[in-house]
C-alpha cells in the first residue's frame, strides 16, 4: 500500500460563510475513510501573535492595517514547521482560513495586493483552496451579536468579497455556501478526493 499523501486545504470566505462547519464535517469524513487529519483555524489566538490579535481585534490596541496584515502573517509563519511537518509525514491539514484571507482584507483596506503575496510567499502553499461564498448581508444575519470591527462593516466586507472572488479566478473551487451545509459538504468533499 502507498504511503498516504498529505494535503494543506484552504477553506476561505466572509465570516458566517460556514467555513469551521465544512471543515469539521471534511475532518470527519476523511478520518472516517482513515486518514490523519488537524483543523487549523486563522488567527490562532494561543499564540503569542495570535493573543496580540486578538487584543487588537477588540480595540485595545491601534494598529493600522499594514501591521494588522503582519501579525495575521506572522500568525501563520508561527505555524509553518508544525504544517511542513505534519504534511510530510501525510496528515491532511484543514485550514480555516489561510494565506487568501491576508490578501482579501489587506486589499480591502487599500494595501498592495503584491506585498501581501509577497509577504506569504515562504509558507506552505495550499494544495487546494475553497470559497465558500456568501454575501456580507448573509454574513451579518447568521452573526447578530459579539461582530468585531471588521464584521461590522458591510461595505469593507463587500470588498473583501471583491477580492475573494478576484483571487478564486486562479483555480480555487467557488461554492454558493448559502445552500443547505450537507450540500455544500458533499462538493468539498468531491473535491478533495479527486486529489487523495
Amino acid at each position: 500500500m502507498k504511503a498516504s499523501r498529505g494535503l494543506l486545504i484552504a477553506l476561505e470566505g466572509l465570516d458566517q460563510s460556514g467555513k469551521q462547519t465544512q471543515a469539521e464535517l471534511l475532518r470527519d469524513r476523511l478520518m472516517a475513510g482513515g486518514r490523519s487529519v488537524r483543523l487549523l483555524s486563522f488567527p490562532d489566538y494561543h499564540t503569542a501573535i495570535g493573543a496580540e490579535l486578538g487584543r487588537a481585534l477588540r480595540g485595545e490596541r491601534d494598529y493600522g492595517p499594514d501591521v494588522m496584515q503582519l501579525l495575521y502573517v506572522a500568525n501563520r509563519y508561527e505555524w509553518k514547521g508544525d504544517i511542513v511537518r505534519e504534511k510530510d509525514a501525510g496528515t491532511i491539514l484543514v485550514c480555516d482560513r489561510y494565506l487568501a484571507s491576508s490578501v482579501a482584507y489587506g486589499e480591502a483596506q487599500g494595501l498592495d495586493v503584491a506585498w501581501l503575496t509577497e509577504i506569504q510567499k515562504y509558507l506552505p502553499q495550499p494544495d487546494i483552496t475553497f470559497l465558500l461564498d456568501i454575501p456580507p448581508e448573509v454574513s451579518a444575519r447568521r452573526k447578530t451579536i459579539d461582530r468585531d470591527r471588521f464584521e461590522r462593516d458591510l461595505e469593507m466586507l463587500a470588498r473583501v468579497r471583491e477580492s475573494y472572488l478576484r483571487q478564486a479566478q486562479a483555480g480555487w473551487v467557488r461554492l454558493d455556501a448559502n445552500r443547505d451545509r450537507n450540500a455544500v459538504a458533499a462538493d468539498v468533499y468531491a473535491a478533495v478526493s479527486r486529489l487523495l
